[in-house]
């Protein structure tokens, strides 16, 4: 897809997303659900790192993320603070994207999306284009 494809879908789902958030699965930041859980999460945490100048990760070409049976949740722990939206690709609908960004501390894990089931495909939407790097855990 190209990026002004991506753009305009993008927008385009944000508006149904902000019509349809109550259908939606929470999509807020939350502190994990226990320790133990969040430590097997965590523990298959891939690093990330979305260059200058783009608000998404991964760049196309490169594959979209993939959700595990490790976590329930979508997590990210930027290196700085960062708001991040999650936008799902479903294999059947158009893809969209959560109606709002949330503030991702720098340094810690943050929840972005809960409830999610393993095989769930997504990225990562930046509200900056500026570089950003940390770990994901999903």
């Amino acid at each position: 897809m190209t990026l002004r494809k991506r753009v305009a879908v993008t927008t385009a789902a944000a508006a149904l997303i902000g019509s349809c958030a109550a259908l939606a699965p929470a999509a807020h930041a939350s502190a994990p659900q226990s320790p133990s859980a969040a430590v097997s999460c965590y523990d298959s945490a891939h690093s990330y790192s979305k260059p200058d100048g783009n608000g998404w990760y991964p760049q196309l070409p490169s594959p979209y993320l993939k959700a595990t049976s490790a976590c329930a949740d979508i997590n990210i722990k930027p290196n700085t603070d960062r708001y991040i939206a999650v936008c799902f690709v479903p294999s059947s609908a158009p893809e969209y994207c959560q109606s709002s960004y949330t503030l991702a501390s720098g340094g810690q894990w943050n929840t972005i999306a809960t409830g999610v089931q393993s095989g769930t495909v997504f990225y990562f939407a930046f509200r900056s284009t500026a570089l950003s790097n940390g770990y994901w855990a999903a």
